[in-house]
């Protein structure tokens, strides 16, 4: 089965259920690893619950969902190994996948709908990072990440 990670502040924490039933309709093993509620909660938690756990290796990807999309993004990209891109459109979702290689899909409830981020969702795991040139590419962010 499929496994992925997801995690989200109050900000989206209605979205982020719609979104793991989807992946469940899709076949996806989900792991929640919180906000439980739409109480406030400091979001950088809940990203790196979900970076920690892609950058091991025990997830492939994984998916935050915060107001905009970039504090998960800022902070789960302090990670080593993680590359956490915040999409709000089918475009860059797919180049991010494909070009970037991107290990984490962020995204805004207060910037896209329901309905976009279950499209994006979609777009992120089913599209292959296209190696070649582009992983000469990852592997200079990876000598950056080093330094």
């Amino acid at each position: 089965m499929k496994k992925i990670i997801i995690g989200c502040d109050h900000a989206a924490y209605d979205m982020k259920l719609e979104v793991i039933e989807h992946l469940k309709a899709r076949g996806y093993d989900v792991t929640d690893v919180g906000c439980d509620s739409s109480e406030s909660v400091h979001y950088p938690v809940y990203a790196l619950a979900v970076a920690e756990k892609v950058a091991s290796g025990e997830f492939e990807k994984g998916i935050l969902i915060c107001g905009t999309g970039i504090g998960m993004s800022i902070a789960a990209n302090k990670v080593k190994g993680i590359r956490a891109a915040v999409c709000e459109n089918e475009f860059s979702t797919e180049m991010t996948r494909a070009h970037n290689d991107a290990n984490i899909l962020c995204m805004g409830a207060r910037v896209i709908d329901t309905d976009k981020a279950i499209k994006l969702t979609d777009i992120f795991l089913d599209t292959a990072f296209m190696g070649d040139k582009h992983l000469t590419r990852i592997n200079m962010i990876k000598d950056i990440e080093n330094k």
